[in-house]
């Protein structure tokens, strides 16, 4: 029981500190070489599962189970030592002699080693029982271990030689294969020095569980430069999509909101308004006077002053509701909240300015409004029309005013 208890620690260390491989697979897609790896662990286990095995049914002397579980014990052994090389080649993921080697290698110990355990049957060269049923190690046992110690030992120089010469990635996984070989060397000499203590098992858990360690923390660290880069996609993506609203959104001339925008706000109403949600708003339709013959006579560098000076003037009095462009010399703005309270001072406010506009030579802004109707209007674009009709009317008697005063014209200064 004594030998057991060993095998048993470790594959109960084996198994909680390697759940989420073994039981839950929860690295398969994130991990470096998950398969490989995964199948190495299984690989230990077993071989932990004939260890504990081969101590139980030798100190009881069932020599025929014990001899059966001797042969699966160096079955399980070698294996384990394939699953190990095709793992380090597959998470070193280097194409090189080196690689290919190694997993060479791990297939010549398998074939060896059945070879031996064939031979074994006939003619005892990896172990034996006496009469009495002592286990006794034959030659063959401690050449397999001799081969092992050289795999491993060879494996870890040309692994932490890497190591010491690269970095990152390279560096990581390099420092991993080389530590956890050393580890195993270590105990692989220990068991061929005596074979009735559990080295080799003890050797497997402490390497396993540096692997654990390390591979666990190169996931980490990969997981979290992938959360990086898929960070900064986002940041990325989220910017050029903001850069991109922002330029739909807002008129590239004046600075205010554009059409587009406009059209979203009205259908934003409209579904308020649909849903019975909207309370009380109004839409102010703005209208250039005189742009035509501006950019007819100045030019359109001197028209697009125009356009800005009489949409500064509407920013200037409305200076809590969205403005929109919505046309060349067109403008509209929603009231809501202070500036809808206010409005009809609001309104005062602005025509008083365009009246010293026309005297002064400046820009002149015809403006209407008008407000939601509850019950009345089912869209806003009922408000706009009405608003509209406003407009224009406005802006025919600031024609009229406009004829009576000195020429437009002559007194602009774009």
């Amino acid at each position: 029981m004594f030998y057991s208890s060993f095998g048993i620690l470790a594959i109960l260390v084996h198994i909680i500190i390697n759940y989420d491989v073994l039981i839950k697979n929860d690295y398969r897609d994130v991990m470096p070489a998950s398969s490989s790896y995964r199948q190495f662990l299984i690989g230990i286990l077993i071989y932990y599962v004939s260890d504990i095995c081969w101590g139980l049914l030798y100190e009881h002397r069932l020599i025929v189970l014990t001899y059966a579980d001797t042969v699966l014990y160096f079955l399980s052994m070698v294996v384990s030592v394939l699953l190990w090389s095709r793992y380090v080649t597959e998470y070193l993921d280097e194409s090189s002699l080196f690689s290919r080697t190694i997993r060479s290698v791990g297939m010549v110990i398998l074939m060896y080693e059945i070879i031996n355990l064939i031979i074994n049957f006939f003619r005892p060269v990896v172990f034996s029982f006496s009469e009495d049923g002592t286990y006794q190690p034959m030659t063959a046992r401690y050449v397999t271990l001799a081969i092992q110690i050289v795999f491993y030992l060879c494996t870890s120089l040309y692994s932490l030689y890497t190591a010491v010469r690269g970095v990152g990635v390279t560096r990581r996984h390099h420092r991993t294969v080389g530590l956890c070989g050393v580890t195993m060397v270590a105990f692989i000499i220990l068991q061929a020095y005596d074979p009735f203590l559990p080295f080799y098992a003890i050797g497997c858990m402490l390497g396993t569980c540096l692997l654990h360690t390390f591979v666990l923390e190169d996931e980490k660290a990969e997981r979290k430069k992938h959360l990086e880069e898929l960070l900064h996609k986002e940041k990325t993506q989220r910017e050029e999509l903001e850069a991109a609203r922002h330029k739909a959104y807002t008129d590239s001339l004046t600075g205010v909101k554009s059409k587009h925008a406009y059209l979203e706000a009205e259908m934003v109403l409209d579904e308020k308004i649909a849903c019975d949600e909207k309370g009380s708003f109004g839409l102010i339709v703005f209208d250039l006077n005189g742009l035509k013959t501006i950019n007819d006579t100045l030019g359109h560098e001197a028209g697009d002053q125009y356009i800005k000076d009489g949409c500064a003037l509407i920013c200037r009095t409305f200076v809590h509701s969205p403005v929109f462009r919505i046309g060349g010399d067109e403008f509209v703005v929603i009231l809501e909240g202070r500036d809808y309270n206010n409005r009809n001072g609001l309104i005062s406010d602005f025509d008083r300015q365009v009246h010293e506009n026309i005297i002064n030579g400046k820009v002149i802004v015809s403006s209407g409004m008008d407000e939601y109707r509850p019950g009345m209007d089912d869209r806003v674009q009922s408000v706009f029309e009405r608003a509209d009709r406003q407009m224009y009317e406005h802006k025919k008697y600031l024609k009229k005013l406009t004829a009576r005063s000195s020429s437009q014209l002559d007194h602009f200064t774009p």
